[in-house]
């Protein structure tokens, strides 16, 4: 047989669209052609099979040899396609049955040896797989993630060779079992801040709706702490959730299996560019936002961060996705976060303080405090001061709640929302907050005042909503009340 076809899977974005490499054989010179829109990694690959097959006991042949990745008009990138080109000379030049190969997709890359590497990308590379009913083999470092897609079934290799056994029938590889999920997250417990309430009744807030959260006060106040503390207190992912916050990992390189289930924390520095935050590349690939996909993102110093970089914000944190476009390429990634950001309230960072001046002018803090432009800050439901703790209150032996006891009232809150209206309160769209978000008619009026007095836009209209319907949540209302209400626009009086 001189012509074989394997399957395989590319990375085109969170999709793993599907490759078929066509291997041809021909009399004529020996040669080796690549063709199918490779990248420079992938027309490497030429000198990773050669070697792989010799170093495993395989004849080269030596004719002339031409591979084509079809469809044409898909761009190639990585390392994924060595395995199924070594497999497919082998089935063109007789080494192994063609037939073997059926029923199977095939991605992983060749070192020199024969032995299989890493990909990246396993886990959109294995559910497309089981949506197509065939088995994927793939290297072994890259089972345990794979194997957490449903419906797949997941052929763990160390090389070539022992691919090669089992596809001839001598010596079968088991499919691989996924791992146990991880029973308790080690997250940071609240308990451990002392003082504080108001900071931390807001961060149960933010926990139980989904909301974003600034916190704004002097050096050493325990903002960092605060935000560290939000992924303990969150609800846990369900399935689809899971699969979707791996994926986006996966796609990263960031993915560890044993942390299946588990909500990411990311924390990007404030030198993070543009391209680092929300994704970008010539082969598009996911920023900070989307690998905090149903996670947190914390974004320390917020002040100093690229004025560029806060504004790329504003669509992740309205859509909950990101659309990265290049000359070649466009990308769509998810990026529904819990934003927690942290600044000082003046260069020095003293502003305010009780026992300490600020050294900063008037028009230092202003200039300090308009790097966040009004359409960011007017995106973030829940500001927050943090101001400095009394040494009574960090000497005191008596801990706070724990985030046991915080996270079982924001999982409470959140069935609540759940078998209401199918999302967190922060994700409802303008059209149904009217009627699930609709206050009593104190609360209406004391909105409507503060409207009127605050200045508040449209969008800090529905966000006040928001809020006021999570508090109602958390305290099992029916509906927002004066109390709820007043907390809510509370939250909306910035700095």
């Amino acid at each position: 047989m001189t012509l074989a076809l394997v399957r395989t899977r590319a990375l085109d974005g969170l999709a793993a669209p599907e490759v078929t490499v066509e291997v041809h054989l021909a009399n004529g010179l020996p040669s080796f052609t690549l063709v199918g829109l490779p990248d420079t990694e992938v027309r490497e690959a030429r000198d990773r099979v050669r070697a792989a097959l010799v170093t495993s006991q395989f004849k080269f042949p030596q004719r002339r040899i031409t591979v084509n990745l079809a469809p044409a008009d898909l761009p190639k990138e990585g390392g994924r396609f060595d395995l199924p080109i070594a497999l497919g000379i082998l089935a063109a030049s007789g080494q192994i049955a063609a037939r073997s190969l059926e029923g199977h997709e095939f991605c992983g890359e060749l070192s020199l040896d024969g032995s299989l590497r890493g990909i990246r990308g396993p886990l959109a590379a294995a559910l497309a797989s089981g949506k197509a009913q065939r088995a994927l083999a793939l290297p072994r470092v890259n089972a345990d993630e794979a194997a957490l897609a449903r419906g797949v079934t997941v052929l763990p290799a160390s090389s070539l060779l022992a691919l090669c056994a089992h596809l001839a029938g001598h010596d079968p590889i088991l499919p691989h079992v996924a791992p146990a999920r991880a029973l308790a997250p080690n997250v940071p417990d609240l308990a451990d801040v002392r003082g504080q309430l108001q900071a931390r009744r807001a961060l149960e807030v933010a926990a139980a709706g989904g909301h974003s959260i600034l916190f704004f006060g002097p050096p050493g106040t325990g903002k960092s702490m605060l935000a560290q503390r939000l992924p303990g207190l969150l609800p846990p992912l369900d399935e689809d959730e899971a699969l979707e916050s791996a994926a986006v990992l996966s796609l990263g390189g960031a993915f560890d299996a044993t942390h299946w289930g588990l909500r990411p924390f990311r924390a990007p520095h404030h030198s993070a560019s543009a391209a680092a935050l929300i994704g970008g590349g010539s082969v598009p690939r996911p920023g900070e936002v989307s690998l905090a996909h149903h996670g947190v993102l914390f974004l320390d110093e917020l002040p100093e961060f690229d004025r560029r970089v806060l504004e790329s914000l504003r669509e992740p944190l309205e859509t909950g996705m990101v659309s990265v476009a290049r000359a070649q390429r466009r990308a769509e990634f998810p990026a529904r976060f819990h934003l927690v950001a942290a600044m000082n309230p003046c260069p020095c960072g003293y502003a305010g303080h009780p026992s300490r001046a600020c050294t900063c002018s008037p028009g230092q803090i202003a200039r300090y405090r308009a790097r966040l432009s009004g359409p960011l800050l007017d995106r973030i439901d829940l500001m927050i001061e943090v101001p400095a703790v009394p040494f009574a209150d960090l000497a005191t032996s008596t801990a706070g709640e724990s985030s046991a006891e915080v996270r079982a009232r924001v999982v409470r809150a959140h069935e609540r929302q759940m078998s209401r209206q199918g999302v967190g309160n922060a994700r409802l769209e303008a059209g149904r907050i009217e009627s699930l978000c609709a206050p009593d008619a104190a609360g209406a009026a004391l909105l409507a005042t503060a409207m009127e007095r605050l200045k508040l836009s449209a969008r800090a209209y529905h966000r006040v909503l928001r809020v006021a319907r999570t508090l109602a949540d958390l305290s099992g209302a029916e509906r927002p009340g004066t109390v709820h209400m007043a907390e809510a626009i509370q939250y909306r009086r910035g700095f």
